[in-house]
């Protein structure tokens, strides 16, 4: 049996962070296309905190990404399409073959669950698609059918049958407008011309390639929640048949984590670049943090997203966003913004224990806001909470002479 290859945790974290596209500092042209790809999936977001989420994690590759270049990849180009991984998420159209397994399980799933009952008769569902069929792409917001309930999450029917038909595949996001969703016929979104339907198996077979791929380094389960898109059995089939090449990778905590690596493992160590110094905001949906046991494995950060935890259980605040330097987590911030009055607000500041904040990592967070700000138009910044305590050496590096 071969040994495991022993990967460092500093060298671990540069890798991981190399795979997912933010070794480098991200500017020249933004290829949209190519930084979705290299993720894997993009996750798409109704909240805009201060903006939504797939653009923020598009522009911390690229900060010369901007607001509205995304869309067009799905619409008019359908170098994109829209389905559910672990949430709504946009995916390269060269997956597709594979996804055929996947509009088959989740509209087996959706069909059997009390949650997307209509109520609807079949005749009355056969309406709503044929509607679509003859008038083409139309809104929830084109059809009248009342929810049964005032409470907050109640859903129309004709929404609830929309979403059947487009978990199932038989109806597909053929653009958004102002991020609402218009529905067309699946087989008028979708390539006229697949590859052969390939056996359910071997389309999950390829998927743990292709999660493994954009892991660089993962355990089995790890790799089967990638897409969300298969079972534990199915995962544990596909390790038995590919030979990969195992790994121990060193956590924050020194303890060694058995582990998983694509077979050019070796030569992608060999090539691994150091990560930018510069200071990141990351999105709280962002795929290098999305998993948050394996973030507190590989980094000893502890992040949650609170969003949805009620104020006065939560340990930081509504929508924060974790502060990467280099290899290291420095802390995290709550931000707010008001596009028309034009200011992006610091609300809320916790700086990771055991960091200090000299006048130079203070001035790369100043500088990383107005980026950020930038990206959406917003040219004031203001602190609503008190700024980094500087350490005293850096303090009096600032004071005047």
């Amino acid at each position: 049996m071969t040994a495991p290859l022993r990967i460092p945790n500093r060298q671990a974290r540069h890798l991981w962070l190399w795979t997912n596209g933010l070794s480098m500092p991200g500017t020249g042209a933004p290829d949209v296309m190519a930084m979705i790809r290299q993720i894997g999936f993009l996750q798409i977001d109704t909240i805009r905190n201060v903006t939504r989420a797939h653009n923020h994690i598009l522009w911390s590759r690229n900060q010369n990404y901007r607001e509205g270049m995304l869309w067009p990849l799905l619409g008019r180009d359908r170098a994109l399409f829209e389905h559910f991984t672990h949430d709504a998420s946009l995916i390269p159209m060269e997956i597709l073959p594979l996804w055929q397994r996947q509009f088959r399980r989740l509209g087996d799933k959706v069909a059997a669950s009390d949650w997307y009952r209509s109520g609807l008769g079949q005749t009355e569902i056969a309406a709503i698609r044929a509607r679509i069929e003859a008038e083409g792409p139309l809104s929830t917001h084109a059809f009248d059918t009342k929810a049964a309930s005032r409470e907050m999450w109640a859903r129309p029917p004709h929404k609830k049958a929309l979403d059947q038909m487009w978990y199932a595949g038989d109806l597909a996001t053929c653009h958004r407008e102002n991020f609402v969703k218009f529905y067309d016929l699946g087989a008028r979104v979708f390539p006229t011309q697949l590859p052969r339907d390939m056996p359910e198996n071997e389309q999950a077979d390829t998927l743990c390639d292709h999660a493994l791929d954009r892991l660089s380094m993962g355990t089995v389960g790890e790799v089967q929640r990638f897409w969300a898109a298969m079972g534990a059995g199915e995962a544990r089939d596909w390790r038995a048949r590919r030979t990969l090449v195992p790994l121990e990778v060193q956590g924050a905590d020194g303890y060694w984590t058995a582990a998983l690596a694509p077979a050019d493992i070796e030569t992608r160590l060999a090539n691994l670049p150091a990560p930018t110094s510069r200071l990141r905001l990351l999105n709280p949906f962002d795929p290098a943090i999305r998993d948050r046991t394996r973030l507190e494995r590989l980094f000893g950060f502890d992040y949650r997203n609170e969003m949805f935890v009620p104020k006065d259980k939560r340990r930081w605040g509504y929508y924060v966003y974790p502060l990467l330097e280099g290899d290291r987590f420095m802390g995290r911030v709550e931000l707010k913004a008001d596009r028309t009055a034009g200011w992006l607000r610091v609300t809320g500041f916790w700086p990771e224990a055991g960091t200090k904040w000299s006048a130079a990592r203070a001035a790369k967070l100043d500088a990383e806001l107005t980026r950020f700000a930038r990206m959406v138009g917003i040219g004031r910044i203001e602190w609503a909470t008190p700024p980094p305590k500087l350490t005293q050496t850096a303090a009096q590096d600032r004071s005047p002479r």
